[in-house]
């Protein structure tokens, strides 16, 4: 028969045990892997990649709106009306960075999007700032916010508040 240690020797050793600090090892290719597949679909004119991984609760930001979306439902009515009407030619998702931490990660990236030309040449055609935020909700990961804004937009002057 095995001897046990006494209780009081088991609780010391279990306070010599350090609890994992910082985030939990990042799902950088996973989350990615995620994005892009949203990201191919909505250059062929199809939101429903974005769609089917969006939280009922999710959040959205994008410089075109007044205010926050917040919601499937209002996404939906913001998107299913894009169908077939986007195109991209390519893209590219630029410096991609996951954070995780338990059952929430943060996806940010660039991305510059490219049109096909008359003459058949390239142009990129818009550069964006993105933020995702997904969570791992009965566990399926979905964005729980989605943030997007233009990269070092040209701003007219506006007027000070106090003028």
């Amino acid at each position: 028969m095995a001897k046990r240690k006494p209780l009081k020797q088991t609780a010391k050793r279990a306070k010599r045990v350090k609890p994992a600090r910082g985030p939990v090892k990042p799902t950088r290719k996973a989350r990615a892997a995620m994005e892009r597949a949203a990201l191919d679909r909505w250059g062929k004119g199809d939101p429903q990649g974005y769609l089917e991984v969006m939280a009922p609760e999710v959040t959205y930001f994008d410089p075109m709106q007044a205010k926050r979306v917040d919601g499937l439902p209002a996404m939906k009515s913001l998107l299913v009306p894009l169908t077939g009407k986007v195109t991209v030619r390519r893209y590219d998702m630029v410096d991609p960075k996951v954070q995780r931490h338990g059952d929430v990660a943060l996806l940010t990236f660039n991305l510059v999007s490219y049109q096909a030309q008359p003459d058949g040449a390239e142009k990129a055609v818009a550069r964006w700032n993105s933020t995702e935020t997904y969570a791992r909700l009965e566990g399926q990961w979905r964005i729980i916010h989605s943030h997007w804004s233009y990269i070092k937009p040209e701003l007219k002057e506006v007027p000070s508040e106090g003028s």
